[in-house]
């Protein structure tokens, strides 16, 4: 590969490919060491969702934010600078001795990584050309799927070497080291950014308020959310307390999960775009894939057997659910789409913020009036799929828009 070539893919992708790995493995590593938090802390239930979720709440809630910041100031300085944060959060979670302490962490982690992938996408649109963007967005997310991959397992493996605290100590130091490697990029600024930040709020405003975003909304919040909620917590309690499965075989499904997942991803930007040419619109595909994701985990609620395969097909449908992302932004200009992407990007974690919190105080809830742990978390489970039925329902009788009428545009777009 000629050196011009090869420079910017070391040195713009790589580094933010590595934070987008270490973001997801944050994401996740509470389904790993949720037992152990248990113990240690005497947290109940609600306690580690609450937990748990205070890493989706921080995120989402700088979303909107986010989409400005990188608009005025570029990926590089944001990102490298939200992972600083990110590494305090990580050393405050290991060195937390109380639930208030260790939330304070977690929402610190939250915060830090959250501009991992659209900071990615926004510096690949800098660097890279358009005909590049869908291989190079494929590829980061398969980054994160790798991270993902890495909570599961190998997580599991390290957790007796290490401890929980000792691996959140070694993630403060990586999330340090990926800082520094984003901060080393070349510096390149988007040509031509004259909006001021009034009138950068005023067209987010618009964005929120347009009948086509609340169409978007609700199933990213449930499906993406909920996947989200499942794989970052309670598919690991889910495993061992209904299933009955030893935590190493918990593990193992969440692995296969995180793998399928990660083949899905890549995956996604190879296939939508020639079925799209084949006649298969890019929404109907969405609009199956969801449903079959609601299909899994209804069989999954039903305790039907073949878990590992219903864990996989999760997570290779999980991937198809970011195609609203690239939906939703044919919708406006391409000065926009950043900030469309960080809008709905907001709608997903303050579904996975809910949802994994809910679960934690239903099933508290529902022990505490005489339920046993299975039955308690088989209602909260089948109340999270009632919930992604009307979500899918109203995105289904949703009137057609401009991006239903542009089946294949943008599709490299897509993403949580």
């Amino acid at each position: 590969m000629p050196a011009a070539r090869l420079n910017p893919w070391l040195r713009v992708f790589l580094p933010f490919a590595a934070g987008y790995f270490l973001s997801y493995l944050l994401r996740n590593a509470n389904a790993i060491i949720a037992p152990e938090l248990t113990r240690d802390l005497a947290a109940s239930a609600a306690d580690l969702g609450l937990l748990t979720s205070a890493y989706l709440f921080a995120f989402g809630a700088f979303q909107l934010p986010l989409g400005i910041l990188l608009d005025r100031y570029g990926p590089r300085r944001v990102e490298a600078g939200l992972l600083l944060v990110a590494a305090l959060g990580c050393a405050v979670f290991a060195a937390g001795r109380a639930l208030p302490e260790l939330a304070l962490g977690r929402g610190l982690i939250g915060l830090g990584v959250s501009a991992c992938l659209m900071a990615s996408f926004k510096a690949f649109s800098l660097w890279f050309p358009i005909e590049r963007q869908a291989s190079l967005n494929a590829a980061v997310m398969a980054a994160g799927g790798l991270g993902a991959v890495s909570a599961t397992a190998p997580l599991a493996w390290a957790l007796p070497l290490a401890g929980w605290r000792g691996i959140f100590a070694a993630l403060s130091l990586l999330a340090g080291a990926a800082a520094f490697g984003i901060l080393t990029t070349p510096e390149k600024r988007a040509a031509g950014g004259t909006e001021t930040l009034v009138q950068q709020l005023r067209a987010l405003g618009g964005i929120l308020r347009s009948r086509v975003y609340w169409r978007y909304a609700p199933q990213t919040a449930m499906l993406s959310g909920g996947f989200m909620a499942l794989q970052g917590l309670w598919a690991g309690p889910w495993l061992m307390s209904f299933n009955g499965y030893a935590r190493d075989a918990a593990a193992f499904h969440l692995l296969l999960t995180s793998i399928a997942m990660t083949i899905g991803f890549v995956s996604l930007a190879a296939f939508v775009t020639r079925l799209a040419r084949a006649g298969i619109p890019t929404q109907r595909f969405l609009a199956v894939g969801i449903g079959v994701g609601i299909a899994l985990l209804a069989l999954i609620v039903a305790d039907v057997g073949a878990t590992h395969l219903l864990w996989f097909g999760m997570g290779l449908v999980f991937s198809v659910t970011n195609l609203s992302y690239a939906l939703l932004g044919a919708n406006f200009p391409l000065q926009l789409q950043g900030r469309a992407n960080t809008a709905l990007n907001l709608a997903a974690f303050v579904g996975a913020f809910g949802i994994q919190w809910g679960i934690g105080a239903l099933v508290d809830f529902l022990g505490g009036a005489g339920l046993g742990t299975r039955e308690s978390f088989r209602i909260a489970f089948a109340i999270l799929l009632a919930l992604q039925a009307c979500a899918w329902g109203w995105f289904l009788l949703g009137a057609r828009t401009r991006a239903d009428r542009r089946p294949g545009a943008s599709v490299g777009r897509a993403a949580t």
